[in-house]
């Protein structure tokens, strides 16, 4: 039979292996504490550098806004489409073009469908779109 000594001299030994593998697993981890510290500094320099660049790239484009006449301003009217754009609100005198290429393609669709004595799709003259004829097609 093992001794009561010989008992708590083995749990001591292994107290004294467990307190030393945790001791090194400390240590580990204080290193790569100490990395990630410095990853994270970067990391908030590079982040403040991109917002001061930014901050400035902002400034210039404002005062290049600012510029712009009144008159560059009104000869726009609607914005250049593009694939995948929203439609915009309906407006009395609209164009076609300020649809997407895909929705001009359909109305194209919808215009070359229609028989051509009922053909009120698009006025040429001005080059608006009425809607009423090809909807008129799909109402039951």
């Amino acid at each position: 039979m093992a001794s009561v000594l010989g008992i708590l001299e083995e749990r001591e030994t292994a107290a004294q292996v467990r307190v030393e593998g945790l001791r090194e697993e400390a240590a580990r981890l204080a290193g790569v504490l100490e990395a990630a510290e410095i990853e994270l500094d970067r990391r908030v320099i590079a982040r403040e550098e991109l917002v001061e660049a930014l901050a400035g790239s902002a400034a210039e484009t404002i005062a290049v806004t600012v510029t712009v006449t009144v008159t560059e301003a009104e000869a726009e009217t609607a914005p250049t489409p593009v694939p995948g754009s929203i439609v915009p609100p309906w407006r009395g005198g609209l164009p076609v073009t300020v649809l997407a290429p895909d929705y001009q393609r359909i109305l194209g669709v919808l215009e070359e469908r229609q028989p051509a004595a009922g053909r009120r799709a698009a006025d040429n003259s001005s080059g608006t779109l009425n809607c009423s004829a090809p909807v008129a097609n799909f109402i039951p």
